[in-house]
C-alpha cells in the first residue's frame, strides 16, 4: 500500500477540526489487503484498519490515493466507525453506496469523505467487511463522474482482530 499512515494522518485534520493533537500513525500490522494502525490523540489511543482498492474504474485524469477505513477511539467509547476517502471532491449532497458480498448501505458524503449515517449501520459494514471477501464503492464526483472502486476483504477479520485488541 502507498504509505497509509501519511496519507491518513490527513483524515483526523479534516474530519476531525477539534483535534488538538494528532501523533504519527504507526503500522502495527499487515493482514491479507488490510493494515492495521495507532496513534495517540489528545493522549488517547486511536486504532484503524485501512486498506486501498484492487481496481478503481471511472471517466477522470487525476485522481488521489483512495482508502477504506474502520477507525476505534475507546476515549470516547466509539468504534467500527466506517469511513471512505475518495480522491476526489464528491458531488453536493450525492451518496454513496457500499456493496459487501450482496448486502448494500449508503453513506452520506462531504468534500472527499463520505459515512455511515449511524453507529449501527457502522457496526453492519463493520461486520460484512470482516465477514465478506468482496467490497465495492461507487460515488459521484463533483465533475459527475462516476467511480466503482473494488476492494479485496482478503485479511480484514485478521486486521479488525487485531485493531480490537490494541485498542480495548
Amino acid at each position: 500500500m502507498k504509505n497509509i499512515a501519511t496519507a491518513l494522518i490527513l483524515l483526523v485534520f479534516v474530519s476531525l477540526p477539534f483535534t488538538a493533537f494528532a501523533g504519527q500513525p504507526r503500522l502495527m500490522a499487515s493482514y491479507g489487503d488490510w493494515e492495521v494502525y495507532m496513534f495517540y490523540e489528545d493522549n488517547n489511543k486511536v486504532c484503524y484498519i485501512a486498506s486501498q482498492p484492487k481496481a478503481d474504474e471511472g471517466n477522470y485524469k487525476r485522481r488521489g490515493e483512495i482508502f477504506a477505513l474502520i477507525t476505534s477511539r475507546p476515549a470516547d467509547n466509539t468504534r467500527d466507525v466506517f469511513s471512505y476517502i475518495t480522491g476526489y471532491t464528491y458531488k453536493a449532497g450525492s451518496e454513496a453506496t457500499v456493496k459487501i458480498d450482496g448486502q448494500e448501505f449508503t453513506l452520506f458524503t462531504q468534500d472527499e469523505t463520505a459515512w455511515a449515517p449511524d453507529s449501527d449501520t457502522d457496526a453492519r459494514i463493520a461486520r460484512a467487511i470482516r465477514d465478506g471477501s468482496k467490497m465495492v464503492v461507487q460515488g459521484t464526483s463533483s465533475r459527475g463522474t462516476l467511480t466503482t472502486d473494488t476492494f479485496s476483504l482478503s485479511g480484514s477479520s485478521k486486521a479488525y482482530e487485531q485493531m480490537t485488541k490494541e485498542c480495548r
